[in-house]
């Protein structure tokens, strides 16, 4: 066990900043989360809140007081646009004495991941995740309604990561030394088709669940009926229809960073199991 720390989490309410603030507790961390709303943040007991924006970087300067890792997202306010406003939040930070620096990915270049990148004053890792396990869930209200999931290219695929490993990831790289300058792309343990995502889910809750093949047609046009913006429909059948070969290959960067194996996508679907079940 490394000497206890104390870490600022951003986006310490999404999906994989849970995670890393859960990762910290486990390893004995103390845990600074970051908000733009403390009354809705619903985090673990111990975690201290403090009220800040990254699109408002001297928000920042309370938050910042005593700590000595920091993880960042790349995307900023109620819009998640691509935040501009990286070098005024690293000045803060090493004026504040931050040591390490962990980067979440935002899909491609982003100025705040470009700005750390450049930044030789502090150790910092960037975290490159594939797939989120967590993605399924998407499919739970048509399990629950009809017992099937509709999906498109469904011979894709996908090396997909629990999104408690990228947490557990981060929580090395922001309190132990070894991994400054390094981008970590981190798998799940296996490469699964959709086909084999449905089966296991369907294994965990105790049902049949039949995947219905669309065509990229079909597929636009229930996109288009969930509202979803046309340049994420087209991110969509661009990573779905040729999907890149980081995202279909195994990487053991959880094991060899954490020390332990990446959990499993049957793993994933236990834990969440009742959401794929009949709601009474």
């Amino acid at each position: 066990m490394t000497q206890t720390q104390k870490i600022l989490v951003t986006g310490a309410t999404g999906t994989v900043g849970r995670q890393v603030v859960a990762e910290l507790l486990a390893r004995g961390h103390e845990v600074r989360a970051l908000t733009r709303d403390a009354a809705k943040a619903d985090l673990p007991a111990g975690v201290e809140l403090a009220e800040g924006d990254l699109t408002a970087p001297d928000s920042l300067v309370p938050a910042l007081e005593g700590i000595t890792g920091l993880h960042l997202i790349t995307f900023g306010g109620a819009a998640f646009t691509p935040l501009e406003t990286g070098p005024r939040i690293l000045e803060l930070a090493h004026a504040a004495g931050v040591r390490r620096i962990t980067v979440l990915h935002g899909g491609g270049p982003t100025p705040l991941e470009d700005a750390v990148r450049a930044d030789d004053r502090v150790s910092w890792t960037v975290l490159m995740p594939v797939e989120f396990m967590a993605n399924a869930l998407e499919w739970a209200d048509g399990i629950v309604a009809a017992g099937e999931v509709r999906e498109p290219f469904v011979d894709r695929l996908s090396a997909m990561v629990h999104e408690a490993d990228i947490g557990a990831v981060a929580a090395v790289a922001l309190t132990e030394e070894g991994h400054g300058g390094q981008e970590y792309v981190i798998t799940g343990p296996e490469v699964l088709t959709v086909g084999d995502k449905v089966k296991t889910i369907a294994a965990a809750a105790g049902r049949e669940i039949t995947l219905v093949e669309l065509t990229e047609e079909e597929a636009v046009a229930q996109w288009r009926a969930a509202y979803l913006p046309e340049d994420v429909i087209g991110f969509l059948l661009e990573v779905y229809g040729n999907t890149p070969e980081a995202g279909r290959t195994v990487a053991g960067t959880v094991e060899k960073v954490t020390g332990r194996p990446a959990r499993t996508f049957a793993q994933w679907a236990a834990e969440h199991a009742d959401a794929f079940r009949e709601r009474s």
